[in-house]
């Protein structure tokens, strides 16, 4: 795939998680939703994680923004809202490919999710492209979500620590599903009003429907428009709005959605992650190209 470099990755496996409890279908005249996070881990919930292998040194060759600049790095440190992209960075695989290969469409479902994430088709295209080619049942994506524990990316979890810690407001942003982003931010403390996802539509026996087109991030610019949202709706809900409103917003990710989100009314600030996935078309446009996700933190201290 043209212009894609995998940075290799190995799972640490773990015995098999419990069982997952759904809950909240809602209902309405046309279909049946999973709209409220509908994925509660028990309490020992076995969470793969992931050790990276980094290649480094070769991967970084080319780039010439893997050293902050001063203002890069000022405004990481001020930053006080940061927002992720969740597959192939918050996570280490792309949640839809992963259920597409569950499902037995792995390898042609791959192959649009990267003409996607380079920015080579409108998001909206690839998506319901991929969708078509597999039309996962309610019922598929209840037995991935309880056989497919979320493997996180090594050190988010602490990164995440670290910035609630100082008192910055997370945020997940994905053109991924709620369905299958819920647990990841359960796992993390991040509370489902800080998630802006795509949610997966069935009808009432099941079967596959189509998704959210009301959703930002349905569609290429939605990232932009969620991280506006974001600033939006934390200004007008401030009660001293020139007083409380984000002084910097910062969005972290892989892809060509999550560069878009760095615009006037948007992120400040785009930090590309490559621990997982290097797309050279977005890391040589980021403000900073990092591939572990330590780096980050260390910077903060």
């Amino acid at each position: 795939m043209e212009g894609l470099a995998s940075i290799r990755s190995t799972p640490i496996r773990h015995s098999p998680p419990r069982k997952f409890i759904l809950r909240c279908f809602m209902r309405s005249p046309s279909s049946l939703t999973m709209q409220n996070l509908n994925v509660r881990r028990s309490r020992d919930l076995a969470l793969s994680a992931a050790s990276v292998d980094p290649l480094r040194v070769s991967a970084s060759a080319g780039f010439d923004n893997t050293l902050p600049s001063k203002e890069v790095l000022e405004l990481w440190r001020k930053a006080d809202a940061v927002c992720f992209d969740v597959d192939s960075t918050v996570c280490i695989d792309e949640g839809i490919d992963e259920l597409a290969e569950f499902c037995g469409a792995g390898k042609a479902v791959a192959e649009w999710t990267a003409r996607a994430m380079s920015g080579s088709v409108p998001f909206e295209e690839a998506l319901a492209a991929r969708l078509s080619l597999f039309n996962p049942s309610l019922a598929q994506v209840c037995d991935f979500l309880e056989k497919k524990p979320p493997r996180i990316s090594p050190g988010i979890a602490e990164l995440i620590r670290k910035l609630r810690a100082k008192d910055t407001h997370v945020y997940l942003i994905s053109g991924g599903f709620r369905q299958m982003i819920n647990p990841v931010a359960s796992i993390l403390g991040i509370p489902p009003e800080n998630i802006f996802a795509n949610q997966l539509l069935f009808g009432n026996p099941g079967e596959f429907k189509g998704f959210d087109v009301n959703e930002p991030t349905s569609r290429s610019g939605g990232k932009a428009k969620a991280v506006q949202q974001i600033r939006k709706v934390w200004l007008m809900g401030s009660f001293f709005p020139e007083i409380n409103k984000y002084k910097a917003l910062v969005m972290v990710g892989d892809g060509a959605t999550d560069l878009e989100a760095r615009k006037p009314g948007g992120a400040d600030l785009f930090i590309c992650y490559a621990g997982v996935q290097l797309r050279e078309a977005v890391a040589v446009k980021a403000d900073w190209l990092v591939f572990n996700f330590q780096d980050l933190i260390t910077s903060l201290e």
